[in-house]
């Protein structure tokens, strides 16, 4: 049984949440973060620009959880933030392969976090499956440079798994909490032409995808981390509005709108996919929340 799990990236919505999730199934955590924190976890430091990891980081570790990388969605996309959003990912993958390539240690397997903004754009008759191509936009460029990465691991002969993320729904933070915002005020609309597709996942199922990652040893290669039943941007903000019994504020932003405020990052709100969720199913995986309204009303009335 694996027991002791060393999470990057740890501070975000899924390492928050994962390590919580992991803590109470009895397993030994411990993260390697930029700073030191006071918390009951053990934390160990790395500098990733200067190329170096608290000598310890990987004694008795036989899991690494890799979810490092600056978020996405936290400022607007200068040409240096997308390098940083790049590189944090690159550079920070590069720096534990070369650490664990030149050390001694027990790690068996890896999982790293990935994202469905790999497969760009689709309209609501193509459905994205793990075997697609990378598209050509920014995002894809940065989730392949960053499974590249990932794949040298494989070298190793630890097996390597990565979780393409969906959109995530979480009371903390992430696109949930920027769209819940408005329609608290009342003023909630649909985005663009509201129909763009949202391959969405509960936290908690996403944070259970890790962990039969960490546990099921079938498990090699890429997973999408979406629920089945993807909706439309219309359909996701009318529904929150439901669940928080606010009226809906229309028309739609329109497009041009959200690229004058958010640049490029605009993107990120109105490009949608329809992504397959058949791998995970297929591996015996059980979602908790299959049902957008149950997911909602889970994370919103708490």
């Amino acid at each position: 049984m694996h027991k002791n799990v060393l999470i990057t990236g740890a501070s975000g919505l899924v390492g928050t949440r994962l390590t919580t999730l992991l803590m109470q199934k009895g397993y030994q955590i411990s993260h390697l973060s930029r700073s030191s924190s006071a918390g009951p976890i053990r934390t160990f430091l790395w500098d990733v620009n200067a190329g170096t990891i608290e000598n310890g980081a990987l004694d008795e570790v036989d899991t690494i959880i890799h979810l490092a990388g600056a978020g996405i969605a936290d400022k607007r996309w200068s040409a240096s933030r997308k390098k940083e959003i790049l590189e944090s990912r690159t550079k920070s993958t590069e720096l534990l392969f070369q650490k664990l390539k030149q050390s001694k240690h027990n790690v068996k397997t890896f999982v790293s976090a990935s994202a469905i903004g790999i497969y760009g754009e689709g309209g609501s008759e193509r459905t994205f499956t793990e075997e697609d191509l990378p598209a050509h936009d920014f995002l894809a460029e940065v989730v392949r440079q960053w499974e590249d990465s990932v794949s040298q691991i494989d070298s190793l002969g630890i097996r390597v798994v990565k979780i393409r993320i969906g959109i995530l729904l979480s009371e903390n933070g992430g696109a949930l909490a920027e769209m819940v915002k408005p329609i608290k005020w009342g003023v909630g609309s649909p985005l663009g032409s509201g129909e763009q597709l949202m391959s969405w996942i509960h936290i908690d199922d996403a944070c259970r995808i890790f962990i039969k990652g960490i546990e099921d040893e079938s498990m090699k290669g890429v997973y999408n981390a979406v629920t089945p039943n993807p909706v439309s941007n219309k359909q996701l903000t009318k529904e929150i509005a439901r669940v928080l019994n606010k009226p809906l504020w229309l028309p739609n932003v329109p497009g041009f709108v959200l690229k004058l405020v958010l640049g490029e990052m605009a993107d990120l709100v109105l490009k949608g996919s329809k992504v397959s969720a058949r791998k995970i199913q297929d591996s015996n995986f059980d979602f908790q929340f299959l049902d957008l309204k149950e997911a909602l009303e889970d994370l919103l009335k708490k």
